[in-house]
């Protein structure tokens, strides 16, 4: 199994940005990836300080954007993840954070809302996000079970430990993580530590550029970083050995070992 993060960056113009996504996607099959990671709230940059809102560039899970994404999937034969805006027709202020998960065939096979917003460091997603309120399941493939969680949940254990519980494989983690004091150690550290405590693949797919800060990683069960990128736009790509899962889980059963009767 390969897996590649597109490490872009966005901005206020979608067309320029699902041209770039298309772009990478290509790469990403060109290298022999089985997957695709595109960051965060890709589809567009609709910060304080653009200008823009979420809900100004937000569009409906068949709009044009996922459509797109949807023919590039079926056309390359590859899985394709991407952080968009979701329209919501009664809330003209607001809109899903969404990360849509896409088949070989290009079908829209899970998408996920975000439920965990970033109303931290002088930041307020909650002004313009509406929080989701979807389970957090795993998406099974040939190559295993796959949870998806995004950015701020990072700081939130509970969430990866529910994939765990549902012999989650692999994690992606798409991202919009923003620059600031310690914030790259912060990034680097929970995505190895969701990692270890889960015994699982972590793939953290972070945007660049316009206050964002790169560093894309990817990190097997034991918390080893096997691939990592900087602070430029960049296709990340690493083959994934899936019997490592194995083999650390047999030398690293935490998991297995819970005592959830202790945890009330």
């Amino acid at each position: 199994m390969k897996v590649a993060i597109a490490q872009l960056s966005t901005s206020v113009d979608k067309k320029e940005n699902l041209e770039k996504a298309l772009e990478y996607i290509v790469k990403a099959k060109s290298s022999g990836a089985d997957f695709v990671i595109v960051p965060e709230f890709y589809m567009a940059l609709a910060t304080p300080k653009t200008g823009v809102t979420p809900a100004q560039v937000a569009e409906p899970l068949d709009g044009p954007f996922v459509s797109a994404l949807k023919d590039a999937a079926r056309k390359n034969e590859i899985y394709v993840v991407c952080g968009t805006y979701e329209s919501k027709p009664d809330d003209p202020n607001r809109a899903y954070n969404t990360t849509v998960f896409i088949n070989r065939s290009g079908e829209l096979i899970h998408s996920y809302r975000k439920t965990h917003l970033y109303d931290a460091f002088s930041f307020k997603e909650s002004d313009t996000i509406i929080p989701g309120e979807n389970p957090y399941k795993v998406v099974e493939t040939e190559f295993g079970k796959i949870g998806l969680m995004v950015c701020y949940e990072l700081r939130f254990p509970e969430i990866a430990r529910q994939f765990a519980l549902q012999e989650a494989d692999i994690l992606f983690v798409p991202a919009g993580w923003m620059a600031g004091p310690i914030k790259e150690d912060h990034w680097e550290t929970l995505l190895r530590a969701r990692a270890i405590e889960n015994t699982m693949f972590v793939f953290g797919a972070n945007l660049v550029g316009e206050g964002f800060t790169g560093r894309s990683v990817m990190v097997d069960p034991m918390g080893i970083t096997i691939a990592s990128g900087g602070e430029e736009e960049t296709l990340i790509t690493a083959d994934v050995d899936l019997d490592r899962i194995r083999r650390v889980r047999e030398k690293l059963p935490s998991v297995r070992d819970r005592r959830p009767e202790f945890y009330a």
